[in-house]
């Protein structure tokens, strides 16, 4: 990978939390900001959450951790849990910006996906998907394997840590 390169990262915010929370650990944003800026050149993370009004200081602090923020309303479901699916917001947001990025880095496990992933790897536009845990993602998935990065083996450089 050029060192020049300008690549941008899409991230399920909900795929990412509950694949890693199932593993027993809490990612660190601000550290897993840095480490895809330093491992893939990413100039741009764009996060893809839920809005949730009470929020706001967790909005406020991925912003200055580095990432641009895009946000869908949620509903709420019966069972008082907050549902915001962002898979149309990902896809429609990597095709917005697909003239400014050389190469894509998709952060989900979530084989809705599936089309997008497909298809940057035909425009040789992907950089790597990156799968937050690699016992549990779609199998639609599995076409990628050798694009395919989990990020299980990367709990010791970003668990978060209380201070």
């Amino acid at each position: 990978m050029s060192e020049n390169q300008n690549n941008y990262a899409f991230i399920d915010s909900q795929n990412v939390n509950l694949a890693i929370r199932d593993q027993g650990w809490i990612l660190d944003f601000r550290r897993f900001r840095k480490y895809l800026e330093d491992k893939y050149n990413i100039s741009k993370a764009f996060i893809f959450i839920g809005y949730i009004n009470t929020n706001q200081n967790l909005y406020t602090s991925l912003q200055k951790d580095g990432y641009i923020l895009v946000f869908k309303p949620t509903l709420h479901l019966p069972d008082g849990k907050a549902k915001g699916n962002v898979d149309a917001e990902l896809v429609l947001h990597t095709m917005i910006e697909y003239p400014n990025y050389d190469k894509a880095l998709i952060v989900s496990g979530d084989g809705d996906f599936y089309c997008l992933v497909d298809y940057l790897k035909r425009e040789d536009k992907l950089l790597k998907l990156m799968i937050p845990n690699r016992n549990r993602y779609s199998s639609l998935l599995r076409k990628f394997s050798q694009e395919i990065v989990f990020m299980n083996d990367l709990r010791g450089k970003l668990e978060y840590k209380r201070q």
